[in-house]
Order: structure tokens, then sequence, then C-alpha cells
């Protein structure tokens, strides 16, 4: 077989084609896009809803519930996730990959529109819904600041200059703002005023309405002109509602101003950020930009950073707008260093190459052929829509090792007939066509362009050979040392073959135990240069005393040396946000190690929980924890839910058993918020004259920040709100200062209708499908893998949980288990799709098993240096296994073909044969492992940006190859003999049915190279 036969006879041809894969891989290569991972992304989309002052359990049965019912029919559901807290909902739909995100959203707004007849009528507007996941990291942080202007105008900067521009990028999801403070009108009433006046609450906000309008009013058409009818309804500023008449009181007006203040603030004043870099710690409003699922974060990033100078221009001096965080700056860093990676390992492999050859041609061939067919790759990848990313890299990088050994057996092949005294034409015929079923078997790659340029430029040894100084010298001796101590052992293991069938054995059960007892990790983390740190106080704490703590952990992460930038915001409720950016890796220890060191810091601060972690490099599921990793209970019975779930979390956090495992263990369940609980006794309301609506309008007009009115501007619209004065909101026994009006026009005092009570509610209530869900969330201490802790909080669950309480382990543990169950099925059908090839190209059942002969050793090796460098089997290690099937059944497909044709051909024994082919590979089959080894090395080492995730994946390739080379050159020898004995009995079984004979019969007596007989 000679495929290569056409290329080597027309080289214009074979010039062309590699001048037309050059041109179009350069042109894919600068088109490809740039990301760190491929894309991974589920169809996610957020649906968010307000209604403002209203309480968890009225988000979540009003509000949550129906949009929830809709959403459940929508094919392709994955997950459905709600958190519903004061005032507001959000949903989280992820889909399978085989929905739309696009096709998803139609949905989700069909489903949103069908649910609005059972929403409340008072929504202050529809629900919406964003193509985001919300546990996703934002991409890009802004920060914007001023020293002289107030932090409304800097917001009004913010959101109306840059957000909404930004929002229109595509690829943008959306844009999040820390710490904002829009302008609004506040008026602040005093209900001793109003009850002194004998005004209710209700009467002031309709005296507001009134008072502000913006209405149509025509036009006034002329005999000879048309004037538009402009009337001054409209109040802009705080001073402007002062005057406003409220009612008439003795024949006196009562103004607003008389019964409170009216005063220019924010919106929200309960939240909060600020920014560090070098200039100092000081307020500011921070912008979190979000992607798409499914779009190149590159991208995107440039096309927002190519808006700033505009946004510069517009803005005063002195607003400082600054870049807290780009990912695409580590992610353009890690796909360098992998680039380098690529190029290192490229030159080690060459090296190799010239150093066993010495032949500065023959070395030519492969320093071409090995660029062009990473070159060519690039226009695959771009018609296939792949990305310039980490993963496609090292799978690069690891080609590398497969390209060249295709490249090693031609060229070794034909410079071994050169050295017989054949033509280069000739060699490049007869070499090419005796290899060309065992490249065929390893490959079907680059068979082609390497005889044409062996038949067109490579020179005879005498020729072109380098000069043998003392340094070729000693090498030459060193490997004819080798090869002769490979002779030696290697016949006396084929003396010894029932010792070496059982080492074999010892090998696989080795293999399969260490397979078993390895830590089992899914994702490697990678150090991006960020902290996220989550914050949470005690439930019920105030705004105030939040601030207070938020600014004593920002203070303990300021004074840290390795601190670059951060940004911290304390959001309302009692929960904050700390995300730091480090400074470069060689100024730092690594992320993990800063993080250990910081957990008791900040645990020092009382009064406050803080969390850090390294966010995932792939955020998988739509909930963002405290922690990383996720295990939800869920059950329709909320009080067994709520009694249990403490009782497991305790345990997992204080239990000796699970405490070596796990650390940050923390929950969602958060049931005990401070709250007053109005009863309205509503036979005297009715009796008063007074309904239920009125008391909760009162209450929402009083302590809801409730929206009453509007002012609209040329470029935004601000709201103006009513709320009691700052005072009357320290106390709950204030609530029975408040008075409504009742049918009959008497003012009623709230707490002759009502009774008001303390007690505790809840927070946010958490639903998972349909039914309420607490999720435990944790991390691992250094050096446990997530096996361990998935099967530690499994076994809890099983021995605590009620039989009613269903737990379930959600985002990356949930993968995890999902993949850890698959792996061993998916090497079995590796294996399996390996055996098939090969027995079509061999049309054998036997010879095939010879071939994967030699697997344990290289799983065994990698599974070991993976525990003595104690790193976990993860799906990185994982694919480096994969990786060396296909790298070790080459070696031993070298030997096989030689001892099949020296049968066939020569009449040989297999004893003989495959001696012979054993020693006449042994070059080629050291070339090719050296080199895969020398391709893999860069990866092992584990240098630059995010080389620690790469690390494990080539530590793997590396021991694989070192230890399956040690016994696979003995091993599948061996196995060779007893096959072809097998199948030699099973011949001569079909022949003669009825005669008994041995199984095994002695292979002749032979001698092999040294003289020495081997039985």
């Amino acid at each position: 077989m000679n495929v290569a036969e056409i290329f080597i006879r027309r080289p214009v041809m074979t010039t062309l084609v590699m001048l037309g894969i050059l041109m179009f891989g350069v042109m894919g290569y600068r088109l490809l896009p740039v990301s760190d991972l491929p894309n991974v992304d589920f169809p996610t989309i957020l649906v968010s809803a307000s209604l403002p002052g209203a309480t968890p359990e009225t988000m979540a049965s009003a509000v949550a519930m129906p949009l929830e019912k809709q959403f459940s029919t929508i094919a392709g559901v994955d997950s459905m996730t709600s958190s519903s807290s004061t005032g507001f909902t959000q949903i989280t739909l992820q889909f399978n990959l085989s929905r739309s995100l696009d096709a998803a959203a139609q949905d989700v707004q069909s489903m949103i529109a069908k649910a609005a007849r059972d929403l409340p009528q008072n929504l202050p507007s529809p629900p919406s819904y964003q193509k985001v996941n919300p546990a996703d990291a934002p991409i890009l942080y802004l920060s914007l600041s001023s020293p002289t202007l107030r932090l409304s105008d800097v917001d009004e900067y913010a959101e109306t200059l840059i957000a909404q521009r930004i929002s229109m990028v595509s690829g943008v999801a959306q844009v999040s703002v820390y710490g904002a403070q829009k302008y609004a009108v506040h008026a602040k009433l005093d209900p001793k005023a109003l009850a002194s006046r004998q005004i209710g609450i209700d009467e002031v906000t309709t005296a507001i309405q009134n008072g502000n309008v913006n209405l149509p009013t025509g036009t006034l058409y002329g005999a000879h002109q048309a004037f538009v009818v402009q009337a001054s309804g409209q109040l802009k500023k705080a001073i402007d509602y002062e005057p406003l008449i409220v009612a008439y009181r003795n024949g006196a007006p009562v103004r607003l101003k008389d019964l409170g203040s009216v005063v220019e603030g924010v919106e929200n004043d309960k939240t909060a950020s600020w920014f560090f870099d070098n200039k100092g710690l000081r307020r500011a409003i921070i912008l979190a930009i979000q992607r798409q699922p499914g779009t190149n974060t590159v991208e995107v990033v440039d096309s927002i950073k190519a808006l700033l100078p505009s946004f510069r221009t517009v803005m005063p001096p002195s607003v400082d707008v600054a870049t807290l965080y780009d990912r695409s700056v580590s992610i353009r860093s890690s796909v360098n260093d992998v680039k380098f990676t690529l190029f290192l390992a490229l030159v080690l492999v060459i090296l190799v190459i010239f150093l066993f050859l010495r032949n500065l041609s023959a070395t030519a061939i492969p320093s071409m052929a090995l660029p062009m067919s990473i070159v060519g790759t690039f226009a695959i990848m771009y018609l296939l829509g792949y990305s310039l990313d980490n993963l496609s890299l090292m799978a690069l990088t690891l080609s590398v090792g497969f390209v060249v050994d295709d490249a090693i057996v031609m060229l070794e092949n034909i410079v071994r007939h050169m050295e017989m005294g054949e033509p280069p034409m000739q060699a490049a015929f007869n070499g090419a066509r005796e290899i060309g079923f065992t490249i065929i078997s390893m490959t079907l790659s680059l068979a082609a362009v390497f005889p044409m340029l062996c038949s067109r430029f490579l020179q005879a040894s005498k020729e072109a050979e380098i000069h043998h100084g003392r340094l070729w010298s000693l090498f030459e001796r060193f490997f004819d040392g080798m090869l002769r101590v490979y002779d030696r052992t290697l016949q006396f293991t084929l003396r010894h073959r029932v010792a070496t069938m059982a080492v074999s054995a010892a090998v696989l059960v080795a293999t399969v135990y260490l397979f078993i007892v390895i830590p089992k990790g899914f994702l490697p983390d990678e150090d991006q240069g960020q902290i996220f740190i989550f914050t949470e106080g005690p439930q019920g704490i105030s705004f105030d005393s939040m601030v207070e703590h938020q600014l004593a952990l920002t203070q303990v992460v300021l004074q840290q040396p390795w601190v670059d930038s951060f940004m911290s915001t304390a959001a309302g409720g009692n929960a904050g946000r700390i995300f730091v950016r480090m400074k470069p890796r060689n100024e730092r220890k690594s992320a993990a190690e800063i993080i250990q060191e910081l957990r008791p810091k900040l645990a020092s601060v009382p009064g406050i929980n803080a969390f850090p972690q390294m966010l995932p490099p792939i955020r998988i599921g739509g909930q963002l924890t405290k922690s990383q990793y996720q295990f939800t209970l869920q059950s329709p019975d909320t009080d067994e839910l709520y009694q249990g779930e403490p009782k497991f979390e305790s345990r997992l956090r204080s239990d000796p058993q699970f405490r070596t495992l796990l650390q940050d263990v923390t929950s969602d369940l958060q049931i005990k918020n401070p709250q007053v609980n109005v009863d309205i006794d509503r036979d005297k309301a009715s009796s008063l004259g007074v309904t239920a609506q009125q008391v909760e309008d009162a209450l929402y007009s009083a302590y809801g920040q409730r929206q009453i009115s509007t002012i609209y501007a040329p470029n935004n619209a601000y709201r103006v709100i009513t709320e009691l004065e700052n005072q009357y909101q320290l106390d709950p026994s204030a609530l029975s200062m408040l008075y409504v009006r009742s049918s009959s026009g008497q003012l009623v005092p709230l707490n002759a209708v009502a009774k008001l009570t303390r007690t505790v509610g809840p927070l946010t209530i958490n639903h998972l499908g349909q039914l309420p869900a607490v999720t435990v969330s944790f991390n691992l201490r250094p050096g446990v893998s997530l096996g361990a802790a998935v099967s530690a909080v499994n076994k809890a669950a099983r021995e605590m949980l009620p039989a009613t309480v269903s737990p379930s382990f959600q985002g990356t543990a949930q993968a995890f288990e999902s993949s850890i169950s698959g792996l061993g099925l998916l090497l079995l059908m590796a294996i399996l799709v390996i055996y098939l090839v090969l027995g079509i190209l061999y049309e054998s059942f036997i010879h095939p098993i010879t071939i994967l002969s030699g697997l344990p050793s290289a799983g065994f090796g990698a599974l070991l240096t993976l525990m003595i460098f104690h790193l976990d089997l993860n799906l990185y290690a994982f694919v480096g296994v994969i990786m060396l099937v296909g790298i070790v059944k080459k070696n031993a497909i070298m030997m096989i073909d030689v001892a099949l044709e020296k049968q066939r051909d020569g009449g040989e024994s297999a004893q003989e044969a495959i001696y012979q082919g054993a020693l006449l590979r042994f070059r080629p089959i050291m070339m090719t492992t050296m080199a895969a080894l020398m391709g893999t090395l860069p990866i092992a080492l584990g240098f630059g940006a995010g080389a620690e995730s790469r690390r494990p994946l080539g530590l793997a390739v590396v021991g694989g190859l070192v230890f399956s080379q040690l016994l696979t050159l003995y091993i599948t020898p061996v196995f060779y003999t007893y096959m072809e004995s097998f199948q030699n009995w099973l011949r001569s079984f079909r022949k003669r049915k009825t005669v008994p004979e041995r199984a095994f019969e002695e292979e002749p007596v032979f001698a092999g190279k040294s003289g020495s007989k081997i039985a």
C-alpha cells in the first residue's frame, strides 16, 4: 500500500496543496476569536420582577409562583430556580444545549404574557427577562468617582450615559450598577404633624400626584398660526414641592412643608460602594458588565473599551473612570502562555529528531511539516466555528507528538533504505510502500507530504550528514549501548514469558485499583488574579451597621500587600461583596494560598461573616452562592425543610469528620429576619369604614419607599417618593401614629383597627423547580478532592435528612457527579473504538488486543504520577489519559507490523519475528516517545497564567509515557507470541475439531541477535 506515490510523483501539486493549506490556515488564525475556554455556556435566561415594599412571602406566592407555573411548560428547561426577597423576585431558567438562546427567550416572553393575568395588578412594570446567567462573573468592572461632584451626579453619567450605551453592545447581557445613587425627591412626612392637622397620609400622596403632572395639553389652531399649549404642571426640584397645598384647615392652607420636609436625595440610600486603587479609598459607582451566554469575552470587552474614549470626552474632567477588572487581560495572557508552550514543544520535538537523525535535511522535513499541520488546523477550526482558547491550543501542543510520530516512522524507514544504498527517490518509494499501512494504522494524516519532501530534498547521509563531533559520537555510543541493553533484556523477557505476563496482570490490577482510589476532581481552580468575597451580616442588621462592618472588612483587605485594587459594596439587607484584583503573579503567592491566609484575618472582624473564593473558569448552574459548591434540599413540607436543614448544616460545619474536608459551610436559609406583623381586625375596621387596602396603602406610603409621582427630564425620569421622617423609622411603635381616612370622612388611627406584634420571618424564599428549597454551599479544604467531599455530604444526607426532603447537588458539584460516573465508560468506549478500527485494518480479532496490551502500564504511570504530585484525576488529567491511549498504541503498531511482515514473507516464527521487529523499530519508538515527551513536558512543568489548571494533563501524559515505555517494549512482544499461539490453535481447532491438541505448543527454538537461544 503506497498512498504517498501520487504525491511523490507530482511535487508541484504537493507544493501547491501545502501553500494552499498555509494560506488558508493563516487567514483562519487571524479570524479566530480568542477565548479562555470553548463555548460551553448553557442557554440561560434571568427573569426579574419587582413590587417595592412587598414581603418575601408575597413575592414568592403572588409573583414567583404564577411565573414558575408557566415557565415549567417550556420545552428544554433543565433547571428553574427562584429567589424572592423584599420587593424583588429573580427566576433563573437554564436550558439544555439543544435549545437556541433566542428561541428560548421568545418562549419566556410568551409565558410572561400568559402569566400576566395572575400577577398583582399594582406591579410598577411587567416582569422582564435578560439573556444572562446571574451566576456568571462580570467580564468588566468600571468605577466612576469624583472628588467634587455629588454621587447622584456621578450616577447620572454612569447610568444614563455609559450603562445604556454599553447595554447596546452586541454580546452584553446586562450592566449592573453597584452603589447606585440615582437622583430622587423625597417627601419625608411627620406623623405627628399629620395627626395634629387631621390629615391622612393618603391625602398627602394624592396631593403630590395631582400637583406634579405632565399631561398632553393640545394645540391652538388659529387662522394664520398654530400654537402648542404648554402648561407648567411639572415640578422638577424639591423646593418646588414645598408650597403644594395638601388641605385646608380653619380656612388656612396646609402646605407640604408644614407636614414634614421635601429633600433632594437618591432612590435608594440603603446601598453604597467603595473603590480603591493608587488614589486611595473613595465612594464610587461601580458598573459590572456581564456577557450573554455563548458570546466571546474578548470580543465583547474590546467593543466596550472602544467606547470609553468617547465617554470621557462628554464628561467633566472631575469624573474619574477607572477599569477595576478586565477579564480579557487574563484570557490573553493565558492564551499567549499556551502559545509559547506550543512553540517550545515544537522546538523541543525538532531537537529530539535532530539528535536522533543527526541530519539537517532529514530534520528540516518535520520542521516544516509540524508548523504546516498546526497552521492548517486553524483553517478547519475557523470553518467549524471554534475559538483560539486554552483547550484548543493545548490539544495542538499534544498533537505535536502525534504528528511527529508519523514523520519519524516515515523518515526513519526512508533513511534506513538510503543507508542500504538506495537513491533518495527509490528509497522514498520503497520506504513509503513498506510503512504505508503502518502510517494508516496509526494516523491518516501526513504520509502524503513527508515522502514527497524526502524524495526531492533528502540527501544521502554521506553528502549531508553533519560532521560527527565528540558530542555526536557520545550520543551514538549511548544509543548503541541502550540498544544492546534492550536486546539482552528482551531476550531474557521472551525466555520468561509467564513472569512477564504476571507482571502485566499485576499492572492491570494496580491500574484498576488506582483508578478507584485516586481522588477525583472536576475542573481545576485557575489563578485569574482575582478574589471574590461574599459578606453576610446578621439577619435584620441595619444598613448603617452593615456599612460599618463592611468597611471593617474593607480595611482588612486594604492592609494586604498583594492588593492592586478592589471594589466593596453593601447592597442592602445583610449582604455585601468585595472584589479584589491582585498584583501580577510574580509579585505575590498563589491565589489559593492568599485565600487561606486571608480567612482568619477576615474572621477576626466580629458581627459579620466573609466567604472568599476564586471564581471558577466555568460557571455551571444559575445559582450564585457564598461558597463554590452547592447541595440543595427541597420539600413540599416547609416545616420539615426549615427544621432539618439547620441540623444538617451544623453537622457539616462542626463535625470533625467533615471539618477536615469542608470549609465556608453556609446556606441561603434566612427565616429569622425581625419583622412587625400588622394584624388587621377586619370586623372593627369595617365598622369604622376602613378597608384592608387603605391600611396597607398607608403602610406602603410610610415605609415602602413608594413612588407616587415622576419627574420627567429630557434624558431621564426621576422618582418622587413618600416616607416618614427618619426618626419615625427607627421604632415600630411609630406605626400607631399613622391615620387613614374612613368612608365617613373621619381619621382613624392605625392601632384602632390593627394589632402590632413583633416576630421573625423570612428574608428570602427560594424555590427549585416549584418547590421550596434551601441550598447549602461549601468550599474544599486545601488538598481535598471534590469526589471525597461529594461522598461525605451524600453520606451525611442519607443519615440525617427525613424522607420528605429530597437532596441533590447543583451547579459544578452536580456536573461532577454526572461526569465522574461516565469517565470509566468513556475510557472503555475509547478503547473499544480503537479495537474496532484496528480490527478492521488488520482483519484480525487478535492483534488489536496485542496492540492495546500496553495501555494498563500507561494508565498506571499516569495515575501514579498524579498521586505523587498530590493532584486529582480531573477532566484535564483524564484527557491526558485518553491521549496516552493513542500514543502508546503507536509503539505497539510499529513492532507488530514488522513482525507480521517477517512471518508472512520470511516464514519466521512469532518469537523471532517480534524479536526482530522490536529491535528494528527501537530507534523510531524511542524517537516518537521522546518527541511526545518533549511536546508535553512544557505543559507538565506548568508556567505562565493559568498553568496550574493545565499541569495535571501534562503530568498524566509524561508519567504515563515514561512508565509505559519501560514496560511496553517488553509486554507487547510477549503478548504477541501468546496471541499468535492462540490464533494458531484456533485455526487448527477449526480444521480438526475432533482431534484433541495442545492449546499452546512450544515455539521453535531460535537464535537471537547475540546468538542466545530463546525458548
